[in-house]
C-alpha cells in the first residue's frame, strides 16, 4: 500500500510540472517593411529572458537592421544610438535539438579564439533566410526561437541593395513587443 501511495505521489508530481510548464513567449518583431513573429524557446533560459529584459526596456525601439545577406541571414540588435551591445555577454546555450533551420532566431556572437566560451552578444540576433537553413553554424551559434508568422517578411527584408559591410542601403528599422 505504501508503494501505492508513492506511485500515486509521484505520478500527481509529474502531472503537476507539465501542468506549469511555461508556454512559450511570443514575440512580434514590427519593422519597416511587416511584422514578424517569433516564439522563444524555453530550453534557452539566459536568451529569452535577457531578449525579453531588452524588448521590454525599448532597446530595439528604432534600431536597424545592420547587416543583411540574401541566402543566408538578417541581423540587428544594436540600438537606434548606435551601440552595438548592451555591455555584456551572454553564456552560450547551444543545443543539439536547435539547428539553423530556415527562420530561426540566433544569437550573435564575436569568433575566433578571442571567445572560446562561444559568448553570445547581449544583444544582437539574426534570423537565417537561407532556404535549406544554415547547418555550418550548428553548434557554434547559440539559436533561441524561431519565426511563426512573417517569413515572407524575412525573405523581402534579405533581398533589399546593400552597400558596404552589407548594410541596407535604406534602413530597415524595428520595434519589439512581447505579446500578453
Amino acid at each position: 500500500m505504501k508503494n501505492l501511495f508513492l506511485i500515486l505521489g509521484l505520478i500527481l508530481s509529474i502531472h503537476l510540472v507539465a501542468q506549469t510548464e511555461k508556454p512559450e513567449t511570443i514575440a512580434i518583431i514590427h519593422t519597416t517593411m511587416g511584422d514578424i513573429t517569433v516564439k522563444l524557446y524555453n530550453d534557452t533560459p539566459l536568451h529569452r529572458d535577457n531578449f525579453i529584459k531588452l524588448v521590454n526596456e525599448g532597446w530595439y525601439n528604432g534600431s536597424p537592421f545592420h547587416r543583411v545577406i540574401n541566402n543566408f541571414m538578417i541581423q540587428g540588435g544594436g540600438n537606434k544610438d548606435g551601440r552595438p551591445d548592451p555591455g555584456y555577454t551572454v553564456k552560450a546555450e547551444i543545443l543539439p535539438n536547435h539547428t539553423h533551420k530556415k527562420g530561426v532566431l540566433a544569437a550573435a556572437r564575436i569568433g575566433g579564439p578571442s571567445n572560446p566560451e562561444m559568448r553570445s552578444s547581449g544583444s544582437q540576433f539574426y534570423i537565417v533566410q537561407n532556404n535549406n537553413g544554415t547547418p555550418h553554424l550548428d553548434g557554434s551559434y547559440t539559436v533561441y526561437g524561431e519565426v511563426i508568422m512573417g517569413l515572407d517578411v524575412v525573405d523581402n527584408i534579405a533581398t533589399v541593395q546593400t552597400g558596404r559591410g552589407d548594410v541596407p542601403v535604406k534602413a530597415i528599422t524595428m520595434t519589439i513587443e512581447i505579446e500578453d
